[in-house]
């Protein structure tokens, strides 16, 4: 509308961006004659908005969606003029912009808009030129991103092949979100082409991310729960930073309040990080009780937070290079800083890991042994007795297991003495419990087989050193069976569960005294011995094997029973003997 009356504008040099008024036009005046002369005509707009520009009332070009006020980062863009257009002069230049989102929440400075004709070719040489120039000036940028991201993703990869290393991940957070921020720099200062509603999510997040994980690491290298005193703002923080991830997508109808709320924010943000810089100072408290071998790390966390707050107090993290020399000069030195932090924390980190994988090696070398150990307590091979055939499975469900059992016949008068037990518990402990018992089932043998006797010994023996449940029972050549039990699972007798009254398990009290039971077998008689692994064994829907399921195969070879409990979700230890008994003559060796 070249004839709209104007009276009542402003000056456009008096205006600012304001939420209360999101879109605006900016009409001007040229004597744009000569252009008619230049083979390729042109006008060049330079613009942090979305917008639309005429000339003579004729659409030219424009950038970004007027509806969003969401813009391409490529902020100088030459279009071509038809020399028709050119007919009337003075030219009259509209442009029809939206302040968006990025502008409104202060996360992309708005600038003047600048407008310049001549030459299509020259005017894109120019802006070649100065994208050239401002590549160059932010190339940190580009080897820091790359460095960054480099190391993060090898973190990440050393995170994932030992899921325990927390700080590792922390890292590697902290790096991937710095290369976010690095190269949204970048990508600003190289005019690249894409979304700057993108750029400021991105930006949004990494900045949150890189903050958190600068705190919290700190807390998990000192073994720390993260401070309350940091919960606050950082949760205020990240808060304001993912209101912005979002905002950056809505339309600007919807989004103006809140860029505007937004950019009230951004002094009490300015505190908020200043404060989570200490915290590296607050993780390592008390300074004298911080152990040897993390004297180095500890240091280094406190100098980089140190730096850190200096950075934030000098205002060199908003105004870059772009307002004084010394935040430039603080921004270099923080891409220095940064990356040194990161690799030195590397190194020291991997000389504890390390150390860890060389205490883990060690440990699991004593794993070993005590498996070996245990594998001569547990008998691979069962003696062969006449009349009665045994058989066994046992199958820890760690390393090393706290189930136990012994078969040990008696050559002076053809019984043999069965003992099964269960230590509470599971791993290492368990497992040298359960050596010290056996031992102590054999010395007992030197003096009594009476099952009740033994069971009294070895409860005497086991006082403060924790609960075992135990059954023993001796088998007589005629296949007379004298039994007593200490609050272990009954034997099922032909595919019945016997019926014994409840007892205390081992180590539960002094003088417990333990009730023998008797029974006799027929020929062709079995005998089941489990431990609890067997009916406590666990489906992934959280359904026990149970008593049921044990007693209807309480009459199947003993490698079936152990099969089918393991295969249903093995959660403790499985033991299961099986017994025969078949008369026979026997006579003293």
């Amino acid at each position: 509308m070249p004839g709209a009356d104007e009276a009542g504008w402003n000056p456009y040099s008096t205006w600012t961006a304001s939420p209360d008024q999101t879109r605006i036009w900016i009409r001007c005046r040229a004597d744009l004659d000569w252009l008619r002369n230049i083979v390729q005509p042109g006008v060049q707009v330079t613009s942090s908005a979305a917008y639309q520009i005429y000339v003579n009332g004729r659409a030219v070009g424009g950038n970004g969606n007027l509806g969003s006020g969401n813009f391409s980062a490529n902020t100088i863009r030459s279009y071509s003029l038809e020399k028709s257009t050119l007919a009337s002069q003075p030219a009259l230049l509209a442009v029809r912009i939206t302040w968006g989102f990025p502008v409104l929440s202060g996360f992309v400075q708005a600038s003047p808009v600048g407008i310049s004709a001549g030459d299509r070719t020259v005017l894109d040489a120019l802006r070649d030129r100065l994208v050239l120039a401002r590549v160059r000036a932010n190339l940190n940028d580009l080897i820091c991103f790359g460095i960054l991201g480099t190391v993060g993703f090898v973190l990440l990869g050393l995170f994932l092949t030992d899921r325990s290393r927390f700080d590792l991940l922390l890292l590697s957070v902290h790096s991937l979100s710095l290369a976010a921020i690095y190269g949204s720099r970048f990508s600003n200062a190289a005019l690249a082409d894409y979304s700057t509603s993108i750029n400021v999510a991105i930006y949004a997040v990494a900045t949150s991310l890189a903050i958190l994980s600068r705190a919290w690491i700190a807390f998990v290298l000192a073994e720390r729960r993260m401070s309350l005193l940091f919960w606050g703002p950082l949760s205020f923080l990240i808060l304001r930073d993912f209101a912005a991830a979002i905002g950056a997508f809505v339309p600007v109808n919807w989004s103006s309040g809140l860029g505007a709320a937004i950019s009230s924010t951004s002094g009490a943000s300015y505190y908020a990080t200043i404060l989570c810089t200490v915290a590296p100072f607050v993780a390592f408290w008390p300074y004298n009780r911080i152990r040897r071998s993390m004297i180095p790390i500890a240091a280094l966390c406190m100098a980089w937070g140190a730096f850190m707050a200096v950075f934030f107090v000098s205002g060199a993290a908003t105004l870059g290079g772009r307002l004084s020399h010394w935040a430039s000069l603080m921004v270099s030195a923080e891409l220095f800083v940064t990356l040194s932090v990161i690799v030195t924390l590397m190194g020291l980190l991997f000389r504890e890991q390390r150390r860890a994988v060389l205490e883990r090696a060690e440990l699991a070398g004593e794993m070993a042994s005590a498996r070996e150990i245990q594998q001569y307590l547990i008998p691979e091979k069962l003696p062969q007795i006449a009349g009665l055939a045994v058989k066994s499975v046992y199958l820890p469900s760690r390393d090393v297991g706290g189930d136990f059992f012994q078969v040990l016949p008696n050559a002076h008068d053809g019984s043999t003495l069965i003992v099964v037990g269960d230590v509470a518990g599971k791993g290492l402990k368990a497992g040298m419990l359960s050596a010290l018992i056996v031992g102590a089932i054999r010395t007992a043998l030197q003096f009594t087989d009476e099952p009740a006797e033994i069971l009294a010994l070895l409860n005497g023996r086991l006082q403060g050193r924790g609960l075992v449940t135990c059954l023993a029972l001796r088998i007589d050549p005629n296949g007379g069976v004298r039994l007593a039990n200490a609050g272990h699972l009954p034997p099922y007798v032909n595919g019945k569960e016997m019926a014994l009254e409840g007892s205390l398990p081992l180590g539960a009290a002094q003088g417990i005294a333990f009730d023998t039971v008797g029974l006799q077998l027929a020929p062709g008689s079995s005998l089941l011995l489990i431990s609890d692994g067997i009916v406590e064994a666990r489906s992934a829907s959280g359904e026990l094997f149970g008593f049921e399921r044990t007693a209807s195969l309480s009459t199947r070879p003993a490698e079936e029973i152990a099969a089918r409990a393991r295969d249903f979700g093995q959660e403790d230890d499985i033991t299961v003997l099986t017994l025969t008994f078949s008369p026979s003559e026997w006579a003293p060796a």
